[in-house]
């Protein structure tokens, strides 16, 4: 873990880590890069945010321009609804604020384990492991675990992983799956944690 905080300095953070200011601005960058670059959802998230960037002003927008404003990312008209519709749930259920409990979050549409885990580490700063498709490619590539889905690759996580580590984890492994530790040829090569690694599933590498 040390040897990986060292290493991704020489990277741009990741995107949601852009928007840390607030719980909700956390949560709907989130939702927002779901299956988005990161250049995407941060170019996205800075036009919406411009115009509305809490539950209140999100609401007075029309869905057709949040759809403007967040195209291109991933299916922008299905989450240009699906963000309103947090907001009415946020102030029907939560009294207008977004909640720190994960299962509270899990009940918002559009939200699944990763962006309540997010939501829960950079928000809150309470104890979550949020598990994307890098932190499940590195977690089983390392042979740390040995996991089918993302869901089961937290499950596995929680039970080894040491808690100081959790809220860290993603941001390390996410900045590294970007730029090194790639799905198809990773840079192996250049890699400071290989002696670490059971390169578990690597067919090819640079």
């Amino acid at each position: 873990m040390s040897i990986l905080r060292r290493e991704i300095r020489q990277w741009a953070v990741p995107a949601i880590a852009h928007y840390a200011e607030t719980p909700f601005t956390v949560l709907i960058s989130c939702i927002l890069s779901l299956r988005t670059q990161d250049a995407t959802t941060v170019a996205a998230s800075d036009r919406l945010f411009a115009v509305a960037n809490t539950a209140k002003t999100m609401l007075a927008i029309p869905v057709e321009t949040i759809e403007k404003l967040i195209y291109p990312v991933a299916f922008y008209r299905v989450k240009a609804r699906t963000i309103p519709e947090i907001c009415r749930q946020l102030f029907d259920r939560f009294g207008g604020e977004v909640p720190s409990d994960l299962e509270d979050l899990l009940s918002l549409p559009g939200v699944g384990r990763k962006t309540a885990n997010i939501v829960v580490t950079i928000a809150f700063r309470k104890k979550g492991i949020a598990v994307d498709t890098h932190v499940h490619r590195i977690s089983n590539r390392l042979g740390y675990v040995k996991t089918k889905t993302a869901d089961d690759t937290e499950m596995a996580l929680r039970r080894k992983l040491p808690e100081k580590y959790w809220i860290v984890y993603n941001d390390l492994l996410v900045a590294y799956g970007q730029n090194l530790c790639k799905p198809i040829s990773p840079f192996c090569s250049r890699c400071k944690i290989a002696t670490f690694c059971r390169r578990v599933g690597v067919k090819t590498r640079r």
